[in-house]
């Protein structure tokens, strides 16, 4: 009898209503958040990532959409009814030119360190600049390299991937589209016009590129 109570009291809810918790705690919550965080909330024998995967379909064509956030999770305005959530006076946040084509190498080569940066981009990269996209929480410090002086890398964080609403680094776009959305502008490749020192790239004149918020 006492095996039958048990068996009842850890016996897991039924998958709809696993999918209701998600969905609730999904809603909830701000920032994307992991399996693992969804099963401590959730009671005793649930499984979350089945029901996420149960979820993700059946918000497939709405007005949001549950996607993956690097290893994570959230729900989501759909791509493309973003522009409905556009504000009448938009905020914006600037950046240096030196700032942008730091976070858009450090998306593409990562995991990368400051002097491969500063190889690809043909100037020196100041500290500000890096500590900028770390202040943002768009970049963070990697695994060193087994390289004489065990120099720090350089990775996107998962903050950055849910900022442009990529699940992943490997869904970042093109440079056609890189430079519609502003990172990275039409000048010549790295090394062209390379005598500029950082402190003449990162001038005020350079920072007429824009990051919405």
């Amino acid at each position: 009898m006492d095996d039958k109570v048990n068996e009842t009291l850890f016996e897991a809810p039924p998958m709809a209503e696993q999918e209701r918790m998600v969905e609730a705690i999904l809603f909830a919550t701000a920032e994307p958040i992991t399996v693992r965080e969804l099963e401590a909330r959730m009671p005793h024998g649930s499984d979350p990532a089945e029901a996420l995967v149960y979820l993700k379909k059946r918000y497939e064509g709405r007005g949001v959409q549950v996607m993956r956030v690097g290893d994570a999770w959230a729900i989501r305005t759909a791509g493309d009814l973003g522009f409905l959530m556009q504000k009448e006076t938009i905020e914006t946040r600037k950046l240096s030119r030196a700032a942008i084509e730091t976070l858009a190498i450090v998306a593409y080569h990562q995991p990368v360190t400051r002097a491969e940066i500063e190889e690809i981009r043909g100037v020196s990269v100041s500290r500000g600049t890096i500590d900028q996209l770390i202040e943002l929480e768009w970049i963070r410090f990697g695994r060193r390299r087994m390289t004489p002086g065990r120099p720090v890398t350089f990775v996107v964080t998962q903050g950055f991937l849910d900022h442009f609403g990529l699940e992943n680094a490997r869904d970042l776009p093109g440079l056609k589209e890189l430079r519609s959305a502003g990172l990275l502008d039409n000048r010549p490749p790295p090394g062209v016009g390379a005598a500029l020192d950082d402190d003449e790239d990162e001038s005020p004149d350079g920072q007429d590129e824009l990051f919405e918020d």
